[in-house]
Formats: structure tokens, sequence, C-alpha cells
């Protein structure tokens, strides 16, 4: 299963970079920076891209707390640099390489491939109370790399909601839809507008299980007066709204679930300016997507309070 290996990958790599910055503790500052370089480097992006959500997203909170204090621990006890042992020419490649790998998925992270995008849908969160959480999202590669190949999808979001204990689910992977903390939530319109098209009657997947193609995906398309808003993955009989309706934000569109093609319960949505009457609307431009004014990361926390 795919969810246990990124966990393992996530948990192996942390260990990892803990355990070279223990190997610096009685090295020389002069004779380890670029262990340390590589140590911090392989730390940040475990805590920006690791999968900690499959546990409890406060994982990411401990797991920086001990690189920290290791880190700290480690510069009080170097040794001077009377002797300097010789490092490998071969390891000191290695260590750079991966380094500067590294470092460069931490400046992607926060800037990805995409450049400027066409222009920002400025939308309401669709959601009332709670803390949802990121499960796909940025601007491009590395960062929202299963929508980067999608119908015009670069910028699309996948949220999840988060339990008291900083789970998506009960379990690390379930097959009962009821244990994933999204399920049935209610989705609110991010938008004033008309409701272009709405789909209520296909089945939810129960996980793994994954039906591809958008004649098996419950959705409701909003049409406002420069923009498209698509929100997917809704609920089987679990959308309010029919089309020709006018919403406002903050009304209630219809309940999160698991149809179409998704692994497990949660909300996708994207944006698109509406430039042509003749093109589909998601062959338009779309839109990077600011909720109350702030746009939102890979695996960011949103409390709705």
């Amino acid at each position: 299963m795919i969810v246990y290996l990124i966990l393992a990958a996530t948990l192996l790599f942390s260990l990892w970079s803990l355990v070279i910055l223990w190997n610096t503790r009685t090295k020389p500052l002069s004779g380890c920076w670029l262990k340390l370089l590589l140590a911090t480097g392989s730390a940040s992006v475990m805590y920006l891209y690791g999968a900690w959500v499959f546990l409890s997203v406060y994982g990411r909170y401990v797991f920086a707390a001990c690189f920290l204090l290791l880190f700290i621990f480690s510069l009080v006890h170097k040794k001077s640099a009377t002797q300097v042992n010789r490092i490998r020419n071969s390891s000191n490649i290695v260590s750079g390489l991966f380094a500067v790998a590294f470092w460069l998925l931490i400046i992607l992270y926060f800037t990805g491939t995409a450049g400027k995008p066409y222009g920002v849908a400025d939308l309401a969160l669709p959601f009332k109370r709670g803390t949802y959480f990121v499960f796909q999202g940025g601007e491009g590669l590395p960062t929202n790399i299963f929508h980067y190949g999608g119908r015009r999808t670069l910028y699309a979001m996948d949220i999840i909601k988060l339990n008291s204990a900083g789970n998506r689910a009960k379990h690390i992977f379930s097959d009962r839809l009821e244990d994933y903390e999204i399920f049935n939530d209610t989705i609110y319109s991010p938008c004033a507008g008309v409701i272009a098209r709405t789909e209520s009657t296909n089945p939810d997947n129960v996980p793994p299980a994954r039906k591809r193609g958008p004649t098996n995906l419950n959705m409701v398309l909003i049409e406002t007066s420069s923009e498209w808003v698509f929100l997917g993955h809704l609920k089987q009989g679990g959308v309010f709204v029919k089309k020709g309706a006018i919403v406002i934000p903050g009304q209630p569109l219809g309940l999160a679930g698991n149809s179409g093609a998704s692994l497990e319960p949660h909300l996708h949505i994207q944006a698109h300016a509406k430039t042509s009457r003749d093109a589909p609307w998601y062959q338009q431009p779309q839109l990077l997507m600011k909720f109350d004014g702030r746009s939102y990361l890979l695996f960011e926390e949103i409390p709705v309070r």
C-alpha cells in the first residue's frame, strides 16, 4: 500500500537526518559543515513534505523539536579543530549532491515551478468549523505532483479535515468511509454565483478502490461574472443545490464524499478564469486560489473557527 510506503519513507528519512546530525557531535565544525548542511536540508524536507498526517500532524513538530535540541547539543559538544580528520572526496561529493537536492526541494516548496499564475481567485473558505489540511496543493512541481498532469489542474487543491489528535482518519488507512474526518462534512459555497452544473448520483468509492473519469464524480460547478469554481468528490446524494440556483458565500452546497478518481474522502477545488464562451470551463486559464485573502501550500493546516 502506497500510504504505508510514504509514511515509512518519512520516518526513515527523518531518522536518517537525526543520525547524520548525531555523528557530527564530536567533530570540529570545519570538518563537518557539509554534513550539517545535509542534515538540516534533509530534516527541513521531511518537515515540509513528510507524510506525518498519516499518523498525526503533531509528529512533525515533535521531530522538529528533537532535531533542534540535537543540533544545539552537537554544537555545544564539538571539539576544537586541532586535528581535523580527512573527509573522503567521494563522501564529500555525495553529501554535497544530496544537500543541493534537499535545499532545491525546500526552495521549490515555496516557489513551485509554475511561474506567475494567470490570475488569482479570491474565495471564502468552503468550511465553517474545524481544522483542515492541504493534502495536495502548491504552484506546480513538486508540491502538486498529482495534479500537475491533469486537465489544467496546476493550482488545484485537495483538502481533508483533521481530528483533535491531528489525524485525518481513525487508522493509517481505513476501508470505512466514516473513519475519515471529512466524510459527510458540509461544504459551503466559496463565492457568489450561479450553479452551472451538478452531479450527485455516483457511488462513493470504498478505499482503496478508485474509479476514474468525470462520469462517476459528484460535483458542483459555480459560474461567477469572471470565474468558474469547481468542487468535486462530493458524497452520493449529498448535493444540496441544483443547476440554475443562485448561491452566496457560505451557503451549503453539499457533503464531502469519495466519488470519482479519489482514494479517500476529500474536497477537490479549482478555479478558472472565464475568458471564452466557446471553450469548456476546464480548458480556460486556471487561477491561483486564495481563501479569505491567504494562499496555502502543501501540508499546511487551515484552522477555521
